[in-house]
Parts: C-alpha cells; structure tokens; sequence
C-alpha cells in the first residue's frame, strides 16, 4: 500500500494528466496562414500533369515523417513538359512530430480545393508550409511571394523601454540568419531576456536545398519585412522565413538532426525474467515529466490558437493576393466627379503638400479607403508625356517597397494621380525634423535603408522591365503606417526593354542635383548607377540626419556630404 504523500502526489498527477488530455487535441488542427496560385498558369483537368501532380502529393504527403523536416520530389511522366517539382518544409523544432506530419497532410489535401488546376503553388500553415511548380525551383531562393503577419498589439503594452527591444529584435534576428544560414538544418532560434517580465523570442529557418549564401540573402531580404513597433511578427517567403513573438511559440528542445535508422539508438534487452524493473522513483519522475510537458504543450496549442487571433494580415496578402497582379491602364481611370467628393473639391484641409507637379492631397473613397490625389499643376514641368509614362510604368510595377498606383483621371484641363494613401509622409518630413528624427531609431533606419535597396533591385533586376528611376531622393520615400519604405514618383523614370540595354543618354536634365550622378548632369547620361549614386546620397542622408544641400559641387564655404565623405577617406589615407 502506497504511503499517504505518494496517493496525492499520485491523485495530483492524475488530475493534472486527465484535464490536460481535455484541454489539447490530439492530433493538433493546421493552422492556415495563406496562399498563392497565379492565374498564369493552369492545367487541365484529368490531364497528366494532374496525375503526376497527384503522385507528387501523395510522395510528399508519405515523405512527412521526414528526420528533417524536409522533404522534396518531382513527378513526371515520358514528357517532360509534365513534370511537377515540391517540397514542404515543418518549422525546424517540428521535425519527425506528428504536428509536421498533420499539416503536411493537411497542406496535401487542402491545396487542390484551394488552388485547383493551377500548376503553381505556395500555401503557409503556422507549423509548415508546401510549394509545387511546373518549373523546378530546388536550390534557387524565391522572394516572391511573400506574406506579412504582424501582432495588432503594440510592443509598449509590453515593454517601457521600447529602444532596448528594437535593439535585440535587430541584433538576434542577425544572429539567428547567419547561424541558420550555416547549419544543415537551415534552422535557429534565440532567446532575449528584454525586462523582467518579457522575453523576445525570434526564428529564423529555410529550405534545406538551399546553400548557407543564398539562405543568408533570403533571409536579409526577410529581415527588412520584420514589422517594427509590434509584439510579434513574421516575414514568409517560399524559400526562408522570420518569426519574432513575446511569448514561446516554438518548443525549446527542437529535435536535432536525426541519424540515420543505423545509428539510431537501440532500445536496452529486458532483465533476467523478461521484465524491466523500474523503481518508485523513476515511476514518479516520469509521470512528473510527462504531466509537464502535456500541460505545456496543452498551453502551447491554446495560446497559439488565441494569439492567431490577434495577428493582422494585410488585405492584399488575404487568399494569396501579394500584389502581383497587373491591371490594364484603361481598367485604372477615375472620372473627375468622384476625386473632387474624395478630396472635398480639393480642400486646403485636405492638403498633404506640394511640389514641382502640383499638389498632393488625402481623399477617402465612397467605400471608406482613403488615397493621396496627385494634382498635376498646369504649369507643371512633368507634362503629358511624363503623366503618360508613369501611368503605364507604375501600373506594371507591384512590389512592397513601391508605391501602388491605384488610378488616374485625365478630364478637361485635369491630369491627376491617385496612389494609395502613405500615412507617414515622406522619407524627408523625418530625417530633417528634430522632432521627428528621434523617431528614426538605427534600427528604424536600417529597416529604410534595406526596404529601399529592395525597390531598387526590383527595378533594375527583377521587373518585366528595367527601370531606372532617375529621381530618388527622400522627399520620393514614403513611409507606411509601420514605416516601411515606398519608392514614388515615376514622372523621370525610363524604361528598358527585356534586352542587355541598360542606359541612355539625354538632352533634357531632369531631377535634383543634390541627388544626380556627376556624369548625368553634366553629359546626361544615365544607367542603373545613375540610381546607385543617387541611393548613395541618400544613404548618407538616412546615417547622418543632414541634407546633401549642393549635390556634387564642392565649395570652401559649405562641402557636401558627399564632400565629407571624401575628405574622412582622404584624411584616412593619409593617417595610414
């Protein structure tokens, strides 16, 4: 008979173990994020891509129990214009579990009602994400699409000291990418101990075909999403992603690497008698264990749940939407009676500000969205040549760090511009007011600084066309509600065709010098390094605060940033 402590320990465990099972199902649901499927490309129906797409699932789906978590395969018949190419990836410490099994199992069967007949494929589950293509894609990273999820609570209901967790956020998240990017497991988590009663705790993980340079990129791109000012957040790219929260959403003890079934440990042969005996103790010890970790991972489940609740995901980001559909110009047109209701016939009190163009006003649309009307002034410099191009320029642009054109009007003597509404303002309105400038923290600004080299690799790399902006400047940054970046203004903008060309030369001078490539305000010449120059002068702007006033012609009486610069490396040199 066992003494009387060990009954209640026992009866206590008991209780424990019995309201644990009725609070955490068994297996747990797949929690659905997102997904993307262009409209691009299809098959047809009962055709032989969709068998092998069939089997390719069904791989897939068997190949969950995966030691690492990870698994790809391709599908093809005789023709190899059929063949399909996936893969899945759990989150890291999900390996080997029956979590990454479900929702890799989930993710199988859900996809085809989700995306059917469409050949490619990117869908995001909280514990796993799947991804298939008719074009093979292992060991290439894709930054596109992507998916932004950030907590609606600020991080001030949490923390006082609001620079010190901007400060960990910054410098773990680089820590944990570059460990990431040089383990097998593409996998790493960190833990920060920001007061007394928070912690931050930050993920970092991509695919396993990856080599540690590419996983490295696609990570930094990542890190330039992480929403600021927010007790949580993710970045979700098909080849890497990023999660911060102030709460553990991942388990601390992630399965390592497994080995391989030779090396796997062999379980001890049973005592003489065919028994093993197992003391008290032990008994106990293990039931403690066990109770624990069931009403954690009971915990776990439940606040996972709850937490999702709170997280935001942007409108254009719901169903897959990431702003990668085109529109046509025509599609795009406001008629004029419609922008005089949004902006109160352009009210003084709808003034947002004014330049070289015309004025720029706030408007709300009858549907409650609010936009910023670009007024072009009749004597405006841009006339409608330039109005015309960057219509059809922007309208073919869809990327997070432009600005999204939502239409134009040309009516009467009217040429306007309507964009989406930027409640920051610009770049400028920050960096060269004390007030404000205090609000640029340097992780602030390093967030900036890499949202508006993104816009630019966009524009000279990654577009259907080249682009060469020609006006970058940081009166043409402006900045979202969670301060991310947009590049404006395309008036000045040439475009490339899909050939080698990547510049040209021009009469016409157009843009601020304070910003222009010393060849192309003196020749007008122009190329993608016309940009470079001008990102940085702005780069120099964003670190120091200060204006690039005179552009590149130096004086006695008041040197350039530019200037300065020369003058450190020069005094450097000459110190060496």
């Amino acid at each position: 008979m066992l003494p009387m402590n060990n009954l209640m320990l026992v009866s206590i465990l008991s209780s424990i173990f019995v309201v644990t099972l009725l609070s955490f199902p068994s297996p747990a649901e797949a929690v659905y994020l997102a997904h993307f499927c262009p409209n691009t490309t299809t098959f047809t129906p009962n055709s032989t891509f969709q068998s092998n797409l069939n089997r390719l699932l069904s791989t897939l789906s068997s190949n969950a129990t995966s030691p690492s978590g990870f698994y790809n395969a391709t599908a093809y018949s005789s023709s190899s214009n059929d063949a399909i190419y996936g893969l899945f990836l759990c989150r890291g410490d999900l390996a080997a579990t029956d979590a990454c099994k479900s929702c890799v199992s989930t993710a199988t069967s859900e996809v085809v009602q989700r995306c059917p007949t469409k050949k490619q494929v990117v869908i995001w589950y909280d514990d796993c994400m799947l991804r298939y293509s008719n074009e093979s894609f292992f060991s290439t990273a894709a930054e596109s699409p992507r998916l932004f999820m950030w907590n609606t609570q600020n991080v001030s209901g949490y923390v006082t000291d609001q620079n010190r967790f901007n400060q960990l956020l910054a410098t773990g998240v680089s820590e944990i990418a570059d460990e990431a990017s040089n383990n097998d497991r593409k996998f790493a988590t960190k833990e920060a101990k920001v007061s007394e009663s928070t912690s931050l705790y930050m993920l970092a993980q991509c695919t396993q075909d990856l080599s540690s340079g590419d996983c490295n990129l696609c990570l930094l791109g990542a890190m330039t999403e992480v929403p600021r000012r927010k007790a949580g957040g993710r970045a979700l790219y098909p080849s890497c992603n990023i999660r911060f929260e102030v709460y553990p959403f991942y388990l601390h003890n992630s399965p390592e690497a497994s080995p391989s079934p030779r090396d796997r440990a062999v379980s001890p042969p049973p005592t003489k008698g065919g028994r093993s005996r197992l003391s008290p103790s032990i008994f106990i010890g293990g039931s403690i264990a066990v109770s624990v970790v069931l009403v954690a991972s009971g915990y776990f489940f439940v606040r996972r749940r709850s937490i999702r609740k709170k997280y935001n995901i942007p409108p254009n980001q719901e169903n897959g939407r990431n702003d990668y559909g085109t529109k046509s110009v025509e599609s795009l047109q406001f008629d004029l009676g419609t922008i005089e209701t949004a902006t109160n016939k352009f009210s003084e009190n709808n003034k947002l500000g004014e330049g070289g163009f015309g004025v720029v006003f706030k408007g709300t649309l009858a549907n409650g969205q609010e936009i910023a009307v670009k007024r072009l002034s009749k004597s405006s410099k841009q006339g409608v040549q330039e109005f015309k191009n960057e219509v059809a320029l922007v309208a073919k642009l869809q990327h997070r760090n432009l600005v999204r054109l939502l239409g134009f009007c040309l009516e009467g003597e009217e040429t306007i511009l309507v964009y989406e509404y930027v409640p920051n303002k610009s770049l400028d309105c920050f960096l060269f007011e004390s007030k404000k400038r205090e609000q640029l923290d340097w992780w602030s600004r390093c967030m900036i600084t890499g949202g508006i080299a993104r816009g630019i690799l966009y524009l000279h790399e990654d577009s259907r066309l080249r682009v060469i902006h020609r006006d970058l400047k940081a009166s043409n940054i402006l900045l979202d509600g969670n301060m991310y970046p947009k590049i404006s203004d395309f008036g000045m903008a040439r475009m490339f065709g899909v050939d080698d060309q990547t510049q040209g030369i021009t009469k016409r001078i157009v843009g601020t010098y304070g910003y222009m490539a010393p060849e192309y305000a003196m020749e007008g010449s122009y190329s993608v390094k016309s940009d470079v120059f001008s990102f940085g002068v702005l780069l120099l702007e964003i670190i120091t605060g200060r204006r690039n006033f005179l552009g590149f012609h130096p004086t006695n009486c008041a040197p350039t940033l530019i200037g300065y610069v020369r003058l450190g490396n020069y005094g450097m040199k000459g110190k060496g």
